[in-house]
């Protein structure tokens, strides 16, 4: 997925538009055929009107982007060419969302989707002002010299998951494909509602990944300042680190990825999933505030704690909002959809420039919620 770029010459946006019609009406039947829109003003402002985002259309853009000029590209929408330009469809979004909530029924993924979003974006540099040199959610976690990053072991596993649904909606990019999984994940988990934006533009080659060494380390000689060093550099505050740490409610630690956690609990040994590994929390797979209880008790020696997680009660600054979400559920419910919403857009580049939401679509009756505790409740 490219960018909508604006073509230089209304003759040549002209040219392609021709091309591209005639191209259309050799192999498209008649009742596919959709119009372009094109602005002809002769004005200088006009000047840089271009033919609008063909390239995410399934169906089109592999008929006769070959026979558009280098650089341009377009999109198509059900019965017209759109007029409006944005690096994912926003119909397919929707599509893919939805695919997305059976997937989750289905694999019980949704620690790793979290995971998945979390890492595309948490390599995002504040101090870097390029795109995409800062990082960032741009969607190059999907390049193979970034998924070996030891940070991203076993998240080749949440790229195929996710493959099936990006070869059907290839009008989405990878950068919003990765978010919306991630927010879909919390939502169907039982959490807060992720007030998230579309548009994100993918990087296009392996070159633009980030350098390793920008995510967090779970064991760090002093992990409270470890945490600030990594958030501060994303530009997130102590209460966004601690309500973002919150999200290891869901999810399990394999020592033979991480290197932390035991190979099995009482709480992972029978899945739903791959077996194995220990939990933060009992029912890991429900999202609530137990992973602030449980650190702030440490009763069951079967439940993860990190040195990292330890420090949010140990740090003075951090305790303040770890024992606040420990007794208030609604409040870590509050300040996590604003921290997660806020780690999506890190050093994203977005087209439209202000992005835009799936929210306030017309929707048919509200599905069933999948009560994802009853499957990690860990009772033998």
């Amino acid at each position: 997925m490219s960018d909508c770029l604006s073509m230089a010459s209304l003759t040549t946006t002209a040219a392609a538009a021709a091309a591209a019609a005639a191209t259309t009406s050799r192999l498209l039947p008649s009742s596919s055929l959709s119009r372009l829109s094109l602005s002809s003003s002769s004005s200088s402002s006009s000047s840089s009107s271009s033919l609008k985002c063909l390239r995410s259309s399934p169906l089109v853009s592999h008929l006769f982007l070959r026979d558009l000029p280098r650089g341009s590209s377009a999109y198509v929408s059900k019965s017209r060419f759109s007029t409006k330009c944005a690096a994912s469809d926003p119909a397919q979004l929707k599509s893919a969302r939805e695919d997305i909530k059976e997937l989750l029924k289905t694999k019980f993924c949704h620690p790793i989707m979290v995971r998945l979003g979390w890492h595309d974006a948490g390599t995002y540099n504040k101090n870097i002002e390029e795109w995409p040199q800062r990082g960032g959610a741009n969607g190059s976690l999907r390049f193979d010299v970034e998924l070996k990053h030891g940070a991203n072991a076993g998240l080749v596993n949440a790229l195929n998951l996710l493959k099936p649904i990006k070869d059907k909606y290839s009008g989405v990019t990878y950068a919003d494909l990765f978010q919306l999984a991630s927010a879909t994940a919390i939502e169907e988990a039982g959490g807060p509602k992720i007030p998230m934006k579309y548009g994100r533009v993918d990087v296009t080659e392996p070159e633009q990944c980030p350098e390793e060494g920008r995510l967090p380390d779970a064991g760090p000689p002093s992990p409270a300042q470890h945490l600030r060093d990594v958030f501060y550099r994303m530009g997130l505050n102590d209460k966004e680190i601690v309500a973002l740490s919150g999200a290891h409610t869901l999810g399990r630690s394999r020592p033979d990825r991480s290197g932390w956690g035991k190979p099995e609990t009482k709480y992972t040994k029978d899945g739903p999933g791959a077996p194995g590994g220990q939990s933060w929390t009992a029912q890991w797979l429900k999202f609530d505030n137990s992973y602030f209880k449980d650190i702030k008790e440490r009763r069951d020696e079967d439940l993860l704690v990190l040195p990292t997680d330890a420090a949010l009660f140990e740090d003075p600054s951090f305790k303040v909002y770890a024992e606040k979400y420990a007794a208030d559920p609604e409040a870590f419910f509050k300040d996590y959809a604003e921290a997660h919403a806020k780690l999506s857009n890190l050093g994203a580049k977005f087209d439209p420039a202000e992005g835009f939401s799936l929210d306030g679509s017309p929707a048919g009756a509200a599905p069933e919620k999948f009560v994802a505790a009853k499957y990690s409740s860990g009772k033998d």
